[in-house]
């Protein structure tokens, strides 16, 4: 699309997220957000007061009047196929936000739709749009911590009143799984959980996982709905020290093993060369990161994907192996077993 016209943006969904949606859409160049849709009337007065944006109470109504170029779809999950294979053959490329679909047939049809209608589809995995995130990233590619042992998601926070239709792996743990991957550029091998009802009454609301990846990077997971303060980390640990990404205040800090003189290279196959490192407390340095709003940064590249007609901003197959080994982890949490092999191999098929 380069005919230099302002893009026409549409939400469907107003729960919080939506609104988020529909307030970022509402200030960004290049877009006009021209719609929202909703069966709470309530909702949608809230969101088109002082906007020009018109309000609808269904989807379809508002794909067949306004023809949108691009969609977020915010609405459970439930929801997100139909709604997302309805907006693609309305011409409307589309945003989905995570998890991508209820499982894996439904995402499969969703990308097939996509494919079909030449439209985009995306999903909003939007910790992948966090600065601290993507500057440790462009540091992990420069090898600034040399070989890479560890890594480690800490997501806690109270049980949040808007979700109703999965429990907390679901939910939460795909943001992870979605950046460990994103991060190591490796695949899982063998997965372990341990999960916990205590609060929730349909779903799991804890949750504890261990990842191998095929790099012999070890991932582990710690999230729930049960801590009464929110925190969003990430720690990765290497050769040279650790890097710890705070997501919500957009900081990275490093700690440097000062005495990681030799670099893990060349291992001979039955590692008597390995070099020999020991670790020691070292310095702490806090990288400067100019601060933005991750869910800004994401339906900006959204919109610019669309115009240029360039990538998704996020693959729709990548979201869909976030949800299958989210999906694998509640059954590795349910039975006690350790997933291997097969059945991790045709997650990733």
């Amino acid at each position: 699309m380069s005919d230099g016209r302002p893009l026409r943006a549409a939400v469907v969904g107003l729960g919080m997220m939506g609104r988020n949606h529909v307030r970022v859409y509402d200030e960004l160049p290049g877009v006009d957000l021209v719609a929202v849709a909703d069966p709470d009337p309530v909702a949608l007065r809230r969101a088109v007061t002082g906007r020009a944006a018109r309000a609808y109470p269904d989807a379809t109504r508002l794909l067949a009047e306004e023809r949108p170029d691009l969609v977020s779809i915010v609405a459970p999950t439930s929801l997100h196929r139909a709604m997302t294979i309805e907006a693609l053959e309305a011409g409307a490329n589309v945003l989905v936000e995570k998890p991508i679909a209820s499982d894996r047939d439904e995402a499969e049809q969703m990308i097939a739709t996509a494919e079909r209608c030449g439209r985009m589809l995306t999903v909003g995995h939007i910790e992948r749009f966090n600065p601290a995130i993507r500057e440790l990233r462009a540091r992990l590619a420069a090898n600034e911590l040399g070989r890479i042992f560890q890594i480690r998601a800490t997501r806690l926070g109270p049980f949040p009143a808007r979700i109703r239709d999965v429990g907390v792996v679901i939910d939460l743990a795909p943001h992870d799984l979605d950046i460990m991957r994103y991060l190591l550029g490796s695949e899982p091998v063998r997965i372990y959980a341990e999960t916990e009802q205590r609060i929730h009454t349909d779903h799991e609301d804890l949750f504890n996982g261990v990842i191998k990846f095929a790099n012999g990077v070890v991932g582990i997971l710690d999230i729930n709905w049960l801590t009464p303060t929110k925190m969003r980390t990430l720690s990765v640990t290497g050769e040279r020290g650790m890097y710890v990404a705070d997501y919500i205040n957009q900081d990275l800090v490093f700690y440097a093993n000062p005495e990681a003189t030799q670099v893990w290279e060349n291992r001979g196959a039955d590692n008597s060369d390995e070099p020999v490192t020991t670790v020691a407390e070292g310095e702490m340095t806090r990288r400067s990161i100019p601060k933005r709003e991750p869910l800004a940064v994401e339906l900006a590249e959204f919109a610019l994907a669309v115009r240029d007609g360039g990538p998704p901003p996020v693959d729709p197959r990548d979201a869909m192996v976030a949800l299958l080994l989210a999906r694998k982890m509640v059954e590795a949490g349910a039975t006690g077993s350790v997933i291997s092999g097969t059945a991790l191999a045709e997650v990733l098929a």
